[in-house]
């Protein structure tokens, strides 16, 4: 089942806080101001220009260890700022909330290097603290150069990092959806009585990976569980999101190549017994827009001009954990398993069987687009493009990059988001009051009874 009767087209932002992030090389661009991703005013004035194109969600990307696949060192990734250095996103949410209404915060945290009982205490205070706006981007984080830094001697093999996550699943919604029963808390000031014990429990978790005997730390917050994105679209990848995400990120340059993704996890979901239409899929895109086709094309062009072919082989580099480097330019890139992103490996080598990719073309096409569609024109153009990959693809919305930050954010708020809402696209005010509920649930910011999550609350 699709969800393609649903008219409106889910808008998240994507960034990271980082100098480069999907665009190699274009914070040197006069007018970007990327350097500026440590300071907190950049973040809010962003936050405040998403919300006033009713975005659903500002979508912070994260990696937690330095590039230093290619050429085996860090050095062509420092050069052009690409994902080092960087700053932990969870430390924006909270000002970021005090300085919206509305906005949702999707931010990316890693299964893999967290402690589920810490990490449920973080969540739920962030979902306190912006009233039920927070949403988790559930990785298992692909690179090596983290698992070094952060205590292994090699990184968990990539199937087995599945495994591992759907035990911390396990264990953070037995904290976030059981621990604490519904009216626990009583603030009977008579009785001298703040939460009644007697309905809160621990959830006396051993297994495999983690022991945690306790309760949960917080009082449930509004969502109790954040709403849940992923992004893998390996095959342990797609069953892990058909298992557990409310939304997932897919990154395909064809809308055909997405529909297939779409499919297969909708169909996957089915088989989990739930509801297939309750996944929405954002297909990652860049914009470059303009008041006419002339001057967006224009603009692409002067942006090309700044995008650095080295950083972007630094990135994919590492994404793919293939040292192109060392493979011949002019070759066509052939599929390996690799402990990367197996999935992006998939994009550039047999997802699509109407093209194969070297990596000098990689690198070309990757300089400002980060690997999906790169959508140039006014906004009637772009629009009509948007609307064609939703339909083709099957897709819900869209991660909409901002190389040129936050020019090209603002570029799409200030003369995209006109023209979707008055093709009846995006809506004009926010309908619900959580980030669940912008995912198409109104007046529900619960998991749905369906979700694995919600076999833990208690009767």
């Amino acid at each position: 089942m699709s969800s393609s009767t649903d008219r409106r087209i889910r808008l998240n932002a994507l960034r990271q806080s980082t100098v480069g992030h999907t665009a190699a090389g274009l914070w040197r661009h006069p007018d970007s101001q990327a350097h500026r991703y440590r300071d907190l005013g950049h973040w809010t004035e962003t936050a405040r220009i998403l919300e006033r194109g009713r975005f659903d969600a500002l979508f912070i990307a994260d990696a937690l260890g330095p590039l230093e696949v290619y050429q085996g060192r860090v050095d062509a990734a420092l050069r052009d700022g690409i994902n080092t250095p960087t700053d932990d996103p969870l430390l924006l949410v909270s000002a970021l909330a005090a300085a919206t209404r509305h906005l949702g915060f999707a931010v990316t945290v890693s299964a893999t290097y967290e402690l589920p009982y810490a990490f449920a205490r973080k969540m739920t205070t962030l979902d306190h603290l912006s009233g039920g706006r927070i949403g988790w981007n559930v990785v298992t984080s692909a690179l090596d150069s983290a698992a070094r830094n952060l205590g292994l001697t090699e990184q968990i093999p990539h199937d087995e990092r599945y495994v591992r996550a759907e035990e911390f699943m396990e264990v953070v919604y037995k904290l976030w959806e059981g621990s604490w029963e519904d009216g626990a808390v009583v603030r009977d000031a008579g009785a001298g009585v703040f939460a009644d014990p007697a309905r809160v429990h621990p959830i006396v978790h051993r297994g495999t990976y983690f022991d945690v005997p306790g309760i949960a730390l917080s009082e449930p917050s509004v969502q109790r569980t954040p709403a849940l994105y992923q992004a893998g679209t390996s095959p342990a990848g797609q069953a892990f999101a058909a298992r557990h995400a409310e939304g997932v990120f897919l990154s395909a340059y064809r809308p055909e190549m997405a529909r297939g993704l779409v499919d297969s996890i909708r169909a996957r979901a089915a088989e989990e017994g739930r509801d297939p239409s309750d996944l929405k899929f954002f297909a990652g895109v860049t914009v470059i827009t303009a008041p006419t086709d002339a001057e967006a094309r224009a603009k692409y062009e002067d942006y090309r001009g700044y995008a650095s072919l080295e950083g972007s082989l630094a990135r994919y580099s590492a994404l793919l954990h293939i040292d192109l480097s060392r493979l011949d330019p002019d070759v066509p890139l052939e599929y390996v398993d690799t402990e990367g992103i197996r999935g992006m490996v998939e994009v550039f080598t047999r997802l699509d069987p109407t093209r194969t990719w070297t990596p000098r073309e990689i690198a070309d096409f990757v300089g400002v687009g980060g690997g999906g569609p790169v959508i140039v024109g006014s906004p009637s153009t772009v629009a009509d493009e948007l609307e064609r990959w939703t339909d083709a693809a099957g897709v819900d919305g869209f991660n909409i990059a901002d190389p040129v930050t936050p020019v090209t954010l603002r570029d799409f708020v200030d003369l995209v988001v006109p023209e979707l809402q008055r093709r009846g696209r995006v809506w004009t005010e926010y309908e619900g009051a959580t980030l669940r509920e912008y995912l198409g649930r109104p007046g529900q910011p619960r998991l749905p009874a369906d979700h694995p999550g919600a076999a833990h609350r208690r009767p």
